[in-house]
């Protein structure tokens, strides 16, 4: 599904991706760890094509397609969608209204008709109940005066919605409490099928008791530096980044 070979990229002259070969395939969950600087959420800026980013070497292609020259809007018909770590407040639009523009705007780049009001309703109700949100958050503005918790499940809530093929989940765990973090893996689990793929953008591996990847990558200075199954993550939670760092250091 997902395909990047020898990546690297920079933002405003600086050099932050240094050679990222990742594969994703259907049906797979990854998650990216690592500290504070390593390059993670620029990594997901460049899957998700936001333009201050700058791609100067490499190849990315989603689904076979080369998808470097897209806008976000067009990545995001192609079926990516990228839970922003921080989250925009839109003021005077509801969650309810947001989400069905998002959803038909979706079905029109696909050359499908707008989901019927009666439609769309019954799915929003589905959704909703799936993550414990009541009607009254439906009818709050996007995000404003949210709480972190608040942010992170509405986002799930819109990924639920719009059923992409890959998911990007950036520091989705931030600012949740064990009963939200609980509920949001719920809702994310739900969504896993043998026809997307997750990736998970996280420090800490509390996200992934409730969300098992296939395949964890640690990322420091800009690269993929170890590589495994969810024993990397728990052995990270054990040792520290340190020992990457020392890990690192063997080889150079």
């Amino acid at each position: 599904m997902l395909n990047i070979t020898n990546l690297h990229a920079r933002i405003e002259g600086k050099d932050i991706l240094r050679g990222i070969n990742l594969e994703i395939k259907s049906g797979e969950i990854h998650a990216i760890m690592g500290p504070n600087g390593s390059g993670k959420s620029t990594l997901s800026s460049i899957i998700s094509g936001k333009e201050e980013y700058e791609l100067t070497q490499g190849s990315l292609l989603f689904e076979g397609e080369d998808i470097s020259g897209l806008s976000p809007e067009e990545r995001a018909h192609l079926g990516i969608f990228l839970s922003f770590q921080y989250p925009v407040e839109i003021p005077g639009v509801s969650v309810t209204n947001f989400i069905r523009t998002a959803v038909n705007a979706s079905r029109k780049a696909r050359n499908l008709e707008e989901m019927s009001a009666a439609q769309m309703l019954k799915k929003i109700r589905e959704k909703s109940a799936l993550l414990g949100i009541d009607k009254n958050f439906l009818s709050r503005s996007l995000n404003e005066g949210f709480s972190g918790g608040e942010k992170k499940r509405n986002e799930v809530f819109q990924m639920s919605m719009l059923e992409p093929k890959l998911a990007i989940l950036d520091e989705t765990d931030s600012g949740l409490d064990i009963d939200a973090l609980r509920i949001v893996s719920e809702g994310v689990n739900t969504l896993k099928s043998s026809h997307n793929a997750i990736l998970i953008i996280t420090h800490y591996q509390r996200l992934l008791k409730y969300i098992i990847p296939d395949y964890v990558h640690v990322l420091y200075q800009g690269k993929i530096v170890k590589s495994g199954d969810r024993e990397l993550a728990l052995e990270l939670e054990k040792k520290g980044y340190d020992w990457i760092k020392k890990e690192v250091k063997k080889f150079q």
